[in-house]
């Protein structure tokens, strides 16, 4: 059981830095835990203890036999600060990704068991789980805002919803489940998904457990007889090695003290999947003090092979604890008194009276109760001790012999990887086949609903009028510098322009401009009325500016600004693309224009309508069919230009 609840505290605040990257999180919220001004609760910590106890025994009937990577399943009282109460833990999975999974299959068990519990689970990728239902989640959520959001209950998930609590804290999701649990239930396909992913287990568990036998010295032997789960900190050592921990492994100081001279055994042993592979697929030299045999008996040779990779993994792993001091000093029973101590669990109350009495006997039955659901977890985390402890009961190789050893698995799975992993691929191609085929059909009924009276079968039967219409309204709703939407319900802050003080930096930067191209403009009187503008707008802004007549420099600022657009616009062919008023282009002979014809265009109105629908219909033929500015821009307007088929034949 994990006593150091202050440490532990800090990771599930969700706020620390970086999390592991191979560990899965949890939470247990009982619904006696929120806070409840019409009802506190004084005894949460007594409850809490109670539901421990009660949760422990109702999962160890799976985790019994099960051989976990690297830790196994725990559960601790959060930390006296927290602000809501619960229960917590974390297991590092490592690279056996079936830990992660079981975990979260105990946790929907949990949460059916004990249907007034709130569970949240959690690693490095946030809400794993919705990964699995990702093509039948709602579209509103994402990565930024699912925190405080994903629970499961009663053997479901829940998504509190985003249009009831936009940002919700915990304990706001928490009171929300409970109030309105109906309202968060996610859809059946989302709890489709995730069954069918959680459908195979437990027995997809116990598959996950490959026996093999293997031939060992004396020592690994009687500590994998009493302790058969400290074989994964054995192989765990083995795979970590580095060129510190593989000195040890030279010596074989503790578990080959005759060297050469030792006899090995043959034993049975069972370990995960992931750690067969973790040592079969080493290639390892065997220390020279470790007795192999010769190569001509394969399977003889096999079984010492990997017995000695286990062997200087004990080796390698009981050395570095030891020196390293990692179980500290005093049992655990003296930890877990010392955390109680600084949680505040004795309330100050001196040590004899009869209050702290009570209050010691509670806790002593509590540690005997949880000791013997969560020793596997007190036996890994002091492994030292107990393999001190294991050695010195009397032992000797006539109690491993004439034993009944079981083959070893069938290890073809550890070969026949590509084909599981082709029939992954495939349901999930098969899964984004659905996924697409279905948006396409909702976004064809869209387009066709939206369509409405503005699309026709041909362009005869379309009114050109409409586009120029709905551009008219568009270009008249009210926008933001955040773009041209309508805004909701909610006060936006305007953006605020000096305008007097925009002018005056147009007029400056105008003035010198101007005053840079004076000689090249000296030798034509044409080209002089600019200039003057410009002067008298400076002699006229330095009069006005303080007798206040602020509108008349405007003028001249707009003039002069007008002016100078023109001149550079002279040289241009910008005004021939343009659609001007009873314009006749037929009547207009390309190549015969002349300075009356030119003189006559600068005075004739642009026809803005026409242009308009002009260059939206240029846009649109240049698309060929295909997505576009001009058909996506007309769209979010709600008009679609049906498709010229005499131009496609």
């Amino acid at each position: 059981m994990e006593t150091n609840l202050a440490s532990a505290s800090s990771i599930f605040s969700q706020k620390s830095s970086r999390l592991p990257d191979d560990t899965v999180f949890y939470a247990i919220f009982p619904h006696f835990s929120l806070p409840d001004s019409k009802s506190p609760n004084p005894n949460i910590t007594s409850l809490l203890q109670s539901l421990h106890l009660q949760i422990l025994t109702t999962i160890s009937p799976y985790t019994n036999h099960y051989i976990w990577q690297h830790e196994p399943f725990t559960l601790s009282l959060s930390s006296p600060s927290s602000a809501i109460p619960h229960l917590q833990g974390k297991l590092r999975f490592g690279d056996n990704l079936e830990d992660e999974w079981f975990v979260v299959f105990l946790l929907f068990r949990i949460s059916l068991a004990f249907p007034s519990l709130s569970i949240r689970v959690w690693d490095t990728d946030g809400e794993f789980i919705l990964i699995e239902a990702a093509f039948h989640l709602p579209r509103w959520i994402n990565p930024d805002n699912s925190v405080n959001r994903v629970f499961i209950r009663r053997g479901e998930l829940h998504i509190v919803p985003k249009s009831r609590l936009s940002n919700p804290s915990l304990l706001d999701s928490l009171q929300f489940l409970v109030n309105c649990e109906e309202e968060s239930k996610a859809s059946e396909s989302v709890q489709l998904a995730l069954r069918n992913r959680l459908s195979e287990y437990p027995e997809r568990a116990r598959r996950n457990m490959h026996r093999v036998r293997v031939r060992v010295p004396l020592s690994v032997a009687q500590v994998l007889k009493h302790e058969p789960c400290l074989i994964s900190l054995a192989v765990e050592g083995f795979y970590d090695r580095d060129i510190d921990s593989m000195k040890h492994a030279a010596k074989m100081e503790k578990f080959l003290s005759k060297g050469t001279a030792e006899e090995l055994v043959l034993v049975s042993v069972t370990m995960s999947r992931a750690m067969y592979a973790q040592l079969v697929q080493q290639t390892f030299q065997a220390p020279k003090c470790y007795p192999m045999p010769n190569r001509s008996d394969s399977n003889v040779y096999f079984e010492t092979e990997l017995g000695m990779k286990i062997a200087c993994g004990f080796e390698m792993m009981y050395q570095q604890r030891l020196q390293q001091g990692l179980e500290g000093k005093g049992g655990t029973w003296d930890a877990f008194k010392e955390s109680l101590e600084r949680s505040g669990y004795f309330e100050g109350l001196l040590p004899g009276s009869k209050e702290y009495r009570r209050l010691m006997e509670n806790a002593e039955e509590y540690y005997r109760k949880s000791s013997l659901s969560s020793r596997t977890s007190e036996i890994m985390s002091a492994p030292v001790r107990r393999v001190d402890e294991i050695l010195a009961l009397p032992h000797s190789t006539e109690d491993f012999k004439g034993q009944q050893i079981p083959p070893s698995d069938d290890y073809s799975w550890l070969y026949s990887g590509e084909d599981e992993l082709n029939t992954a691929l495939q349901e999930r191609q098969k899964e984004m086949e659905l996924y697409d085929l279905k948006h396409k059909k909702k976004e064809k009924s869209e387009l066709e609903q939206d369509a409405g009276p503005l699309s026709g079968s041909n362009l005869d039967d379309f009114d050109l009028g409409n586009i120029s219409k709905t551009m008219q309204a568009f270009v008249h709703e009210t926008s933001t510098y955040e773009g041209a939407e309508v805004p909701e319900s909610r006060s936006l802050k305007a953006v605020e322009l000096d305008v007097d003080r925009f002018i005056k930096d147009m007029e400056s930067v105008m003035r010198r401009s101007v005053r840079e191209d004076a000689p090249a403009d000296a030798e034509t009187e044409e080209g002089s009325s600019s200039d003057m503008d410009f002067d008298e707008s400076e002699d006229d802004s330095e009069v006005a500016g303080p007798s206040g007549d602020k509108n008349e420099g405007e003028d001249i600022f707009m003039q002069s600004y007008s002016d100078v657009l023109n001149e550079e616009l002279k040289s241009s062919t910008l005004k021939k693309s343009f659609v001007r008023a009873n314009e006749q282009p037929n009547n207009r002979n390309e190549g015969t224009s002349n300075a009356t014809e030119d003189m006559d265009d600068d005075f004739t109105p642009v026809d803005v309508d026409v242009n308009l629908v002009k260059s939206f219909l240029d846009s649109f033929a240049s698309q060929q069919g295909l997505p576009g500015p001009a058909s996506n821009l007309l769209g979010l307007m709600g008009v679609h230009l049906p498709q010229d088929a005499a131009k496609n034949k």
